[in-house]
């Protein structure tokens, strides 16, 4: 496919098509597999870090190819063509929301210890900011680190924090600064620190593919070499980086609407029904072809919201109003692929149904619905 929208380059396409081409190879085949076991093969990583697709973001400096957010949101598209949105997930979270914290805030030796394994696979990230009482509302964290000799304790619980079952290290988010609400550091935290440990690998509706955990910190020890960025300004170094985190949720939930709209039009054209097939019937053809309209209208605004950071304006207001649309317009898609697969479409056998299932999170993860209305609204007085 060429000429996608304006902002796609030769590079950019080429990126695409690449991705496509992977996951049509390596995933599509396995990705049921990987459902079963509750986790993406390290090998299939490692292959992707030789590909250089774990770079994009990285600066030039260090090894990347120094892309913007425009690469990003190619990427996560492409990546959503696999119909496995825990494959998707599990490499966006590595690349996209965690490898980020690490780039804006490391010093030069945190950059050296772990980008170069970061780039390869060789060693996979997880972002612990959320937590049992605090998801969206990050100034709510209750984790704190006091500071101890010539490092810093950690105490707390993490929830909901995807690769950290199987991962290799997690950026931390913990309350630095009892009397200020936005107080927070973060730290890098290895798999097998003493007292860092998975106290349950969650059991999902969707992203069966990804694996999460609930974590402990029971006073966990780490190092002054560990404080990632400044002491006290992890919340707003967080903040730098939430554009990205949302856009690419909506980037791999365009890339499984696409695919489910190219599934459901095939079927519906094959399926025979009342002496033709159910996509001669108007209701259902006109459906369709709406809910391309709409993908193609979330696309677009996903892309020129990108573009705008990417030509150093502040995108808070548009990336806040696509992550809000856009996650619900992809559920609405699922919503009527699995209608007109009937009830083919409700079972485990199905792409779609699976499809359905990890849609529903889109609307959650990386800022719920309602808050990023807020994000919108409050940037709306006149």
């Amino acid at each position: 496919m060429t000429n996608r929208n304006i902002y796609m380059t030769d590079e950019l396409q080429a990126i695409y098509d690449q991705t496509v081409e992977f996951v049509a190879n390596e995933v599509l085949p396995h990705g049921d597999e990987w459902e079963e076991a509750g986790k993406v093969p390290r090998d299939v990583l490692r292959q992707m870090g030789q590909l250089g697709m774990f770079s994009l973001r990285i600066p030039e400096e260090h090894g990347g190819l120094g892309m913007g957010m425009l690469a990003s949101a190619t990427f996560s598209e492409a990546l959503g063509s696999s119909t496995f949105a825990g494959f998707d997930v599990t490499v966006l979270v590595h690349t996209d929301m965690a490898g980020p914290h690490l780039v804006n805030s490391g010093s030069p030796e945190q950059l050296a210890e772990w980008l170069p394994k970061a780039m390869s696979g060789e060693a996979i990230l997880s972002i612990g900011v959320t937590e049992p009482d605090a998801g969206s509302d990050v100034a709510g964290i209750r984790s704190t680190a006091v500071k101890d000799g010539d490092g810093w304790r950690i105490n707390g619980t993490k929830m909901f924090i995807t690769n950290a079952v199987y991962g290799d290290m997690t950026i931390v988010a913990a309350r630095t600064d009892p009397g200020n609400k936005y107080g927070i550091s973060m730290f890098l935290v290895p798999a097998g620190t003493k007292g860092f440990e998975v106290a349950t690998k969650l059991d999902k509706h969707g992203w069966r593919s990804s694996d999460t955990a609930e974590l402990v910190l029971d006073d966990v020890w780490v190092a002054d070499e560990q404080l990632l960025g400044t002491t006290h300004r992890g919340f707003y170094e967080t903040m730098k980086n939430f554009q990205n985190e949302r856009m690419v949720l909506v980037g791999m939930g365009v890339g499984a609407a696409q695919a489910a709209i190219d599934l459901t039009n095939r079927y519906c054209q094959e399926r025979p029904a009342f002496g033709g097939h159910l996509y001669d019937l108007g209701a259902i053809r006109q459906r369709m072809a709406m809910n391309q309209a709409k993908i193609d209208a979330v696309r677009a605004s996903m892309y020129h919201a990108a573009w705008i950071h990417d030509s150093g304006a502040d995108n808070v207001k548009e990336m806040s109003g696509v992550k809000a649309w856009g996650a619900e317009v992809v559920n609405q898609v699922m919503y009527d692929c699995v209608q007109f697969h009937g009830g083919m479409g409700y079972m485990r056998e199905s792409a779609i149904e699976r499809m359905s299932r990890d849609a529903r999170i889109l609307p959650i993860g990386g800022g719920a619905t309602e808050v990023m209305l807020e994000e919108v609204a409050k940037r709306s007085y006149l």
